[in-house]
């Protein structure tokens, strides 16, 4: 395929994904809350999956294989594990030392909880619909759009990653859009070098970091 022809693809999943990301704002602003707990429940995670739409639809027009974006058939065990070594390494670096060296606010979403079947839900969420959708877009059909094009992990990384941060503009301040978008340059590296890390390693490890978050700010503030 012409490059020209990825380029399309690449600016149309992207902007997409965007426009996803706007209609999942806009249906927790004006819809959840008038919602019952359990249609919110179920609602928030397939609404979500709005952001990956496009993305998904190029990848079948394009007969993309999920090979391509990273994700892998073998030792599926161990690329869980990995996952959750991953997200929860970040957690105590990210999130668990600064809140015990007093600087919680900064790395704070807001969220409390105090039932076991709350964060149960956090994890389900984070992982199913948050790291599974963002991951998606952004290690595995930004990361593959770009590298066909550029040919170098090295661009690929930098430019999916800032992609990455500009995607969380509407969640956050100038400083939240740079830490993400080395997140994002992150787990990058992590799939490049880690052994037995997919893009599914990363779905998971995403989701428990993200998860995490929640629980250490529930139990320590």
């Amino acid at each position: 395929m012409s490059k020209k022809k990825e380029w399309i693809f690449l600016i149309v999943g992207f902007f997409g994904a965007m426009l996803g990301l706007y209609g999942v704002i806009a249906f927790n602003q004006f819809l959840l809350m008038s919602l019952p707990l359990v249609l919110r429940m179920v609602g928030m995670p397939i609404v979500y999956w709005l952001i990956a739409l496009i993305p998904i639809i190029i990848m079948f027009v394009n007969k993309d294989k999920l090979v391509e974006y990273g994700f892998d058939k073998e030792k599926i065990h161990l690329q869980i594990i990995v996952g959750v070594l991953i997200g929860i390494a970040m957690s105590v670096i990210l999130t668990l030392i600064p809140h015990l060296f007093g600087f919680g606010e900064y790395v704070d979403n807001g969220k409390r909880y105090e039932y076991l079947w709350q964060f149960i839900y956090e994890f389900i969420y984070c992982i199913l619909a948050v790291g599974f959708v963002e991951e998606f877009v952004f290690r595995g059909f930004v990361y593959k759009k770009i590298y066909t094009i550029s040919k170098k992990d090295v661009i690929a990384i930098v430019v999916s990653s800032a992609l990455f941060g500009v995607f969380h503009l509407f969640g956050g301040n100038f400083i939240q859009i740079i830490m993400t978008s080395f997140i994002g340059a992150f787990f990058c590296f992590c799939r490049l070098k880690i052994k037995n890390c997919s893009t599914l390693s990363l779905i998971i490890a995403h989701g428990v970091y993200d998860a995490l978050i929640t629980v250490f700010a529930s139990l320590l503030q």
